[in-house]
């Protein structure tokens, strides 16, 4: 390990000796490693791929994306819109998208576009999920301009950004007010999420989110619910998913509860299970999507393929 990780467990640890609470003290020390995690991968990616036009969708710094245009199409690509994760309150386009995605993507013949959007405490999940939609109608508004296909249009999520994307796809409030509709996304990507049933997550899921959860969730029972894209599965739906795991037993457990409401709820469902376990497991579906040898890659490709066909 670097010397800047042990410096930041032992920072974390002095504040035992401080006189905080032994329960604080842990929350804090495991919220020090997750950042450094987030920091590590983050420079594993090295620097953003070239060619990429920013653009605000809102009156927030955080409201901005970075787009890649598709090699070899001039006008109506298909788009991907990339949402990324870190527990609702961290993260960001510039950190979490990987190296892989802007450069394999666009080959394909898709744009690809990477979104920031407002992070808890500053903003709720619900305004999160207003960015996602609002992120796109500002694609959508531009596709002439940027050679996009509206009427082609993928969401995928990491993580948080999987629950966002999934409840974007399940709730239809927030693409209607953005001016949108469920015609308007052809599928949805949840890649390795683990909140898509909110109230079973927080009784079932890792004891170590749940502070992260209780802060981006709350404790009201029917605010959780209205935030569960399980809950919202029944119809109508985005048409298609395609639900991404490695074998983290939650995760595991509330995609497959998703993938089958959202069966009775007449979407069409692919799941892709991978190797890979805790948090490397996590990070590596994230980190290597987009790498030819990963295995995933192929499986979205052949998804995309056929998607974007029809």
């Amino acid at each position: 390990m670097s010397k800047r990780y042990w410096m930041g467990v032992l920072a974390a640890t002095a504040v035992v000796a401080c006189g905080m609470p032994a329960s604080d003290a842990r929350e804090k020390l495991r919220d020090r490693l997750r950042d450094r995690m987030a920091e590590r991968m983050g420079a594993e990616q090295g620097p953003k791929a070239p060619g990429s036009e920013t653009i605000a969708y809102g009156s927030d710094p955080l409201q901005v994306l970075d787009i890649w245009r598709a090699k070899g199409i001039r006008e109506s690509a298909p788009l991907i819109v990339y949402v990324h994760g870190g527990g609702w309150k961290r993260g960001s386009k510039d950190n979490a998208t990987g190296r892989f995605k802007p450069v394999h993507y666009p080959g394909q013949g898709y744009a690809f576009a990477s979104i920031n959007y407002r992070l808890v405490p500053a903003a709720t999940v619900e305004q999160q999920s207003a960015d996602v939609a609002g992120a796109v109608k500002s694609l959508v508004d531009r596709a002439d301009k940027l050679g996009i296909d509206r009427r082609r249009i993928v969401l995928m999520g990491h993580s948080a950004g999987a629950h966002l994307v999934a409840l974007v796809g399940t709730d239809e409030r927030y693409l209607k007010g953005a001016g949108l509709s469920f015609a308007d996304i052809a599928g949805v990507i949840p890649n390795d999420g683990a909140a898509y049933d909110v109230p079973a997550q927080m009784k079932d899921g890792p004891p170590i989110m749940q502070k992260t959860y209780a802060q981006a969730f709350g404790t009201d029972p029917a605010r959780q619910k209205a935030l569960s894209p399980t809950a919202h599965a029944a119809a109508p739906n985005a048409r298609e998913f395609l639900l991404l795991y490695v074998q983290r037993p939650d995760g595991v457990r509330q995609a497959k509860a998703l993938g089958s409401a959202l069966v009775a709820g007449g979407s069409r469902v692919e799941h892709g299970s991978f190797p890979g376990e805790g948090l490397k497991g996590h990070a590596e579906i994230n980190r290597s999507l987009g790498d030819e040898a990963y295995a995933a890659t192929a499986t979205v490709d052949a998804w995309l393929k056929r998607v974007f066909a029809t």
